[in-house]
């Protein structure tokens, strides 16, 4: 294995030989002594050609990157027998990130160990050794085309496990976080979406699912089409819960059981794949949940003012531009805490209190 052949593979630009070569090193030559030193080359020289300016831009190309990625990857597959080239200064750029992409890959193949460890109690026992995973990072949205053709877009934050190329009766993905489904259609082979405790079925259609690890509610929005929803049961069975129709919101909750329903327009579900935050009639708590969640913060809604809801749209604004527009709308005030040091030498999550004027 070269740098050039796992740069050309960050392009998309290797022959199928190269791609085996490249999965064939992942699996049993990525913790070698020679790749090791290809980190530690790499991260050296970058922190001899580092400058302050380039850590101020650093975020903004990465997620440039990958939007074009993203972007290109599409193209690809929409255009049968053209080769969509990325243009020339992204080779240099994948060189850079090429210790974050091995890092991946450790991470990944730590994965699929303990996937093949606990496959008879694991979600995503399906996952061969093909799979692959996407990570939306945090404050960043991503897009992937699956081989079946469907679009995926992920929320910040979002992960989604799926395979290189869909066999047997299902085309089966695992969700953590959120996504929005644009699926290809396909009669034969329902399209199931594995999200928690629950599974969303579906043939060809785009609908909206919101699995956060940390919530106790499982959401799905249908856009159109029509999903069928599943309960997972105990020995692999699943139990229809239900059926939607377009338009329909429907939240389960994992603690109770209980589903709750309502009808009407989805826009405010799905903006968040256009860079929109749209609240109506919102309550201060969840408002607070989804700015945490979205800018990586930790923030806190004191009892006296829960009761308080808003009806606004935000578009790509910055967290402390929405907080302050918050506190027009209403006699609210916030503090942010300073982050304090951890003994591994990062920093907590910055904290936020929401309270009363």
């Amino acid at each position: 294995m070269t740098k050039d052949k796992l740069i050309r593979f960050l392009n998309n630009r290797c022959t199928e030989e190269e791609l085996q070569e490249v999965i064939r090193w992942a699996n049993t030559e990525v913790f070698s002594a020679e790749s090791k030193g290809w980190v530690l080359s790499d991260w050296n020289t970058y922190r001899e050609e580092r400058n302050i300016e380039d850590d101020e831009k650093f975020g903004s190309v990465f997620d440039k990157i990958q939007k074009k990625i993203a972007v290109e990857n599409i193209k690809r597959q929409k255009q049968k027998g053209r080769k969509q080239m990325l243009v020339s200064w992204l080779t240099r750029a994948a060189a850079i990130l090429l210790l974050p992409v091995m890092a991946f890959l450790f991470y990944t193949l730590s994965e699929i160990a303990e996937i093949r460890a606990g496959a008879s109690q694991s979600a995503s026992a399906f996952l061969s050794v093909d799979s692959l995973e996407i990570i939306a990072p945090i404050g960043s949205r991503a897009v992937v085309q699956l081989s079946d053709g469907s679009v995926v877009h992920l929320n910040y934050g979002s992960r989604l496990k799926y395979p290189q190329t869909f066999t047997g009766n299902t085309r089966e993905v695992v969700l953590d976080g959120e996504g929005y489904f644009d699926v290809a259609h396909n009669p034969e082979k329902p399209f199931i979406v594995k999200a928690g405790e629950l599974n969303v079925k579906a043939l060809g259609t785009a609908f909206n699912v919101s699995v956060y690890s940390d919530s106790n509610a499982i959401e799905t929005t249908l856009v159109n089409g029509k999903v069928v929803l599943e309960r997972n049961g105990s020995e692999q069975s699943s139990k229809v819960i239900g059926c939607m129709i377009p338009g329909q919101h429907v939240s389960y909750n994992v603690k109770t059981g209980i589903m709750l329903s309502s009808k009407g327009s989805v826009e405010k579900y799905i903006a968040w794949k256009d860079g929109k935050l749209i609240f109506d009639e919102t309550a201060i708590a969840d408002v607070a949940e989804k700015l945490g969640r979205m800018f990586n913060v930790d923030i806190e809604v004191e009892d006296d003012i829960k009761d308080y809801t808003y009806t606004v749209t935000f578009e790509d604004e910055p967290l402390f531009q929405i907080l302050d527009l918050m506190t027009v709308a209403t006699p609210v005030k916030y503090n942010a805490m300073a982050r304090t040091k951890l003994p591994d030498g990062t920093f907590s999550k910055q904290k936020i209190v929401l309270r009363r004027k």
